[in-house]
């Protein structure tokens, strides 16, 4: 691959990597909870917290360990049940927190843990990295532009097997974990009350994440009894 070829190459998986990290979810609440109530540092390491997640579903799906995942219904379903109670907890966590002034004294880095702990019981991201993860470095093509809409799918399609692809896709996921923390940051010394709305906000999201991974897990786990 020339040099041009591989500047495009990174270039669309940056792309990629925004595209897979910017839509709304229990990790984006964590992001922001933490980086109003806590601090840009601190919104900057629970991003980091659910990227070190995905390289390690990304070095397990290679091993092929998370398909383990995948095909044990009994594994998947407790999962969610741990994943859908840690959401509940870190719901509950961010509202109380909503408006307390000491919150910044719990530490910048819990974001990490939280984020961390969220992602890695998140079955939806063991299938993500058996599928379209692993695929990106496989012989192939890959629609960068779809996961963001339908409407824009087609719009922008590469080839795959190549590791600046991989490469590039952590480098958009990087940038939206330093750039989602300032913009939010910002907001928050500009309007009085960001701070608080972004917080109770963060906790609804997480509290129907919650919810619905609960619900998934009694689906799961009854099934089998």
């Amino acid at each position: 691959m020339s040099v041009l070829g591989t500047v495009t190459t990174v270039l669309a998986g940056m792309v990629f990597g925004l595209a897979i990290a910017a839509p709304p979810g229990p990790m984006n609440a964590v992001i922001a909870e933490e980086s109003v109530l806590r601090g840009w540092l601190s919104g900057v390491w629970a991003g980091l917290g659910a990227m070190a997640a995905d390289a390690c579903f990304f070095v397990l799906a290679l091993v092929g360990v998370v398909a383990i995942v995948e095909r044990v219904p009994a594994i998947r379903g407790a999962a969610f049940a741990v994943g859908g109670l840690l959401m509940l907890y870190f719901a509950y966590d961010a509202a109380r927190s909503a408006n307390d002034d000491h919150a910044a004294a719990t530490g910048e880095r819990r974001g990490f843990a939280k984020a961390f702990a969220l992602a890695i019981t998140n079955p939806y991201q063991v299938v993500f990295w058996l599928t379209i993860g692993v695929g990106m470095l496989e012989p192939g093509r890959i629609d960068v532009l779809e996961p963001l809409s339908s409407e824009l799918a087609g719009t922008l399609v590469v080839a795959t097997g190549s590791p600046a692809l991989l490469v590039g896709f952590f480098a958009g996921i990087a940038a939206w974990v330093v750039g989602f923390p300032t913009t939010l940051v910002a907001a928050e010394r500009r309007l009085t009350g960001v701070g608080s709305t972004v917080a109770y906000a963060s906790a609804l999201v997480l509290a129907g994440f919650g919810v619905a991974f609960l619900g998934e897990a009694l689906a799961m786990l009854g099934s089998l009894v």
